[in-house]
This record gives structure tokens, sequence and C-alpha cells, in this order.
């Protein structure tokens, strides 16, 4: 099988050594996306703000791969403190609802997030 790089203006580059997705075969790995703005800050400061934020990179890196969010399989939710879960899935779930077509998830508190963002998400999708 073939790697495919994907890429899109509409999201941040990457800031490191790594690409904002790879499609091999039927498949979409994202990297871990965190709210950045245009300018690569991060400029919202609410775990609402930042999950919405993230979750659109990642709607228009899928798009860009000609596929969706309705697509993806499994999401991977890193949090900075896990008491900010019910607002973080409050937000998760304007975008993937609480049915049978949601994806699988796993969600992790961890200890520091790049930029000290509070909220990185990482899927993957169906081509």
């Amino acid at each position: 099988m073939s790697k495919k790089i994907i890429r899109t203006n509409n999201a941040p580059q990457p800031i490191g050594p790594y690409n904002q997705a790879v499609q091999i075969g039927n498949l979409i790995y994202t990297s871990g996306q965190i709210p950045l703005d245009a300018a690569g800050q991060i400029s919202v400061t609410t775990v609402p703000e930042q999950t919405r934020l993230v979750i659109t990179h990642l709607k228009n890196i899928l798009e860009a791969a000609g596929s969706s969010l309705s697509k993806v399989v499994k999401a991977t939710v890193f949090l900075k403190d896990m008491n900010d879960f019910a607002q973080m899935n409050q937000v998760y779930t304007e975008f993937f609802s609480p049915t049978e077509n949601a994806p699988a998830r796993s969600t992790i508190q961890v200890a520091r997030l790049p930029k000290d963002a509070l909220v990185e998400i990482e899927v993957v999708a169906e081509a």
C-alpha cells in the first residue's frame, strides 16, 4: 500500500516533523490537533472553545483528504485536566452525535500538551 500525505491550509501547519494526516489504504490517520489560530498561537482559552476549534481543524483536514467527520472510526482525546471532561464532551457531541454511528473513543488526562493547550484530539477515519 502506498502512503499519501494529507495537507491543507485550512488547519494549522505542523509545528514539528510530522504531517497533518497520512492515508494508508482506506484509512486516514490525523496527527493530534491543538487549538492553534492562523498565527500559530492559542487565542481561545476555555475548554469548549478549544474543543470546537480542534474539531474544526480535524474536519478541515479530513475534508482535504476527501473524507469527513461522519467517517471517523476512532478518536483519542487528550485533556490537561479530566475535570474538564463534561465541558469537552458537550462540544464533542455537537460534532459526533451519541448514536450507534459515533466513533470509538479514548479520553486520557496528560501532564502537559504542546503550547499548554487544554485539549488535543486525533482521529482515524475512513477515506
